[in-house]
């Protein structure tokens, strides 16, 4: 309608009606809109209060935990040789270990073959034992009958039970070599290769045959008739260059721990002081200490207070209001005179204040954690690391347990992040409110075009009118003008 309006009247219909639309949409518009947006910042600073009590929360179920003060810490003296940890059931005391022999696994490099692409496997069966496991069965066939089909046959069918293959060529040709990783005494690596068709004319299979040559020092002596055979044949493997070879013999970890002798098929060791695992890393000597992890209980106490200064800090900041100068309104947190904030710090303060047991840790301040103007904690390291060490039972609890002022303050803020809590309903409120403001203005937004449609219509039909009476008048006085004059008689 802008742009054909007026025509009549020559007035600006469409400014007209703007400005009598804006006037009307205004005060609604700007109330609607600061409050929107006060909400919207109350929305804002709740869901970050939330998210700075679940913190610390957090903070105080990790300081309740019985494994905070009750966890022990392992040291080596050798990390090289070994390391150690310790879980809360280890007591403390030290260890001398001395590692004589590092558990290890079995590689072998079996017979070798043509080092040529087109060499060619009979077909059969390659059946791999590591120790006493059951064998892995490879079927060799036209699909996989090389060095290669064979080696990613093993890969692919070995890898649940730790056997893995690889191909090396050296002087002699190609050999498949194989590695377990299953560690201790007696698991070394055997393979029985079986033809389907010993005629076929490739590489025969038995070929690839492998045993562990005989440890000559399990024998009584070179008198002895099973000491002569495995020598014969423990010699005639070193003789031929092409033959299988052993490249690594599986073996156990043997070390001693106080003098005591250990042997166990893993270097990884769990089973030997309880409460306490060892990883031997290498032969040689170390002192392994378990002792209280103070150090933890106080890291775990500095995130107590971070986190509970994190809190306040945020109240504290939400809360105020700030002077500007004299003249202008003075800036006023987003969660200013809410009561919900207000009865949460009496809460925490009204723990924090209250006196615990009869020992000599009953309060905060007793292990040298103090409270600043601002309501937050100040905590003197040096004090609290005293306090744990000289009285490591009376601070584990003041802490922890059902009565601990961890277990305490956590019943305190419980109501307020839980679903359903005080601070979810508080939202809920918030939402509704923003809620009901867009729809308010929408309605205001349907109200102000109603009107807009109800005044073109107003201005357009006084528009037409002028019109019609302007013609009216031209009318006249085109009819006027045409009459004869009168001629006025004087005396």
């Amino acid at each position: 309608m802008a742009g054909i309006t007026g025509i009549g009247s020559g007035m600006d219909i469409d400014a007209m009606v703007k400005a009598i639309s804006s006037a009307e949409q205004a005060p609604k518009q700007s109330q609607l809109k600061r409050l929107e947006a006060k909400t919207t910042t109350q929305l804002t600073s709740l869901g970050q209060l939330k998210g700075a009590i679940s913190n610390f929360q957090t903070a105080l179920a990790t300081l309740n935990s019985p494994s905070s003060f009750l966890a022990r810490k392992a040291s080596s003296s050798e990390g090289n040789v070994v390391t150690a940890t310790a879980s809360q059931s280890a007591v403390a005391g030290s260890y001398k270990l001395e590692v004589e022999e590092l558990a290890s696994s079995s590689k072998v490099a079996l017979a070798a073959v043509p080092a040529d692409d087109e060499t060619k496997l009979n077909a059969g069966t390659l059946s791999i034992k590591v120790g006493g496991s059951a064998a892995l069965d490879i079927t060799v066939d036209s699909t996989n009958n090389t060095l290669a089909g064979v080696r990613d046959a093993i890969n692919k069918a070995g890898a649940s039970a730790g056997v893995s293959a690889t191909i090396i060529t050296d002087d002699q040709g190609s050999r498949l070599v194989l590695s377990s990783s299953k560690t201790g005494d007696g698991n070394d690596i055997s393979v029985v290769g079986t033809d389907a068709d010993p005629a076929e004319g490739n590489v025969s299979l038995g070929a690839l045959t492998y045993s562990a040559p005989p440890n000559l020092a399990d024998y009584s002596g070179e008198t002895d008739p099973e000491y002569v055979e495995a020598k014969a044949t423990y010699d005639a493997q070193i003789a031929d260059p092409s033959a299988a070879k052993t490249l690594a013999v599986a073996q156990s970890a043997k070390f001693t721990i106080d003098g005591l002798s250990v042997t166990r098929e893993s270097n990884s060791v769990d089973d030997v002081v309880s409460g306490v695992s060892f990883e031997l890393k290498s032969e040689g000597s170390s002192s392994v200490t378990i002792t209280r992890d103070e150090a933890g209980v106080q890291g775990n106490v500095k995130k107590f207070v971070d986190a509970y200064n994190t809190l306040m800090n945020f109240i504290n900041t939400e809360t105020k209001v700030t002077t500007v100068t004299e003249t202008d309104a003075p800036v006023t947190g987003a969660l200013v005179g809410d009561s919900s904030v207000r009865s949460l710090i009496n809460s925490i303060r009204s723990e924090l204040v209250s006196p615990q047991g009869e020992g000599a840790m009953r309060a905060l301040a007793d292990m040298g954690i103090t409270t600043k103007k601002d309501g937050t904690l100040e905590m003197d390291a040096a004090k609290v690391s005293k306090a744990i060490t000289s009285n490591f039972e009376e601070v584990a609890a003041y802490f922890t347990g059902d009565n601990g002022l961890a277990s305490r303050l956590g019943a305190r803020l419980k109501p307020y992040t839980d679903a359903g809590g005080i601070l979810e309903s508080r939202t809920d409120a918030l939402q509704g409110t923003i809620d009901k403001v867009d729809t308010q203005k929408a309605e205001l937004t349907k109200r102000i075009a109603a009107l807009e449609e109800r005044l073109y219509k107003q201005f357009n039909a006084m528009d037409t009118l002028v019109a019609q009476l302007t013609r009216t008048s031209d009318s006249l006085t085109q009819l006027f003008d045409s009459m004869p004059g009168f001629v006025t008689q004087k005396d």
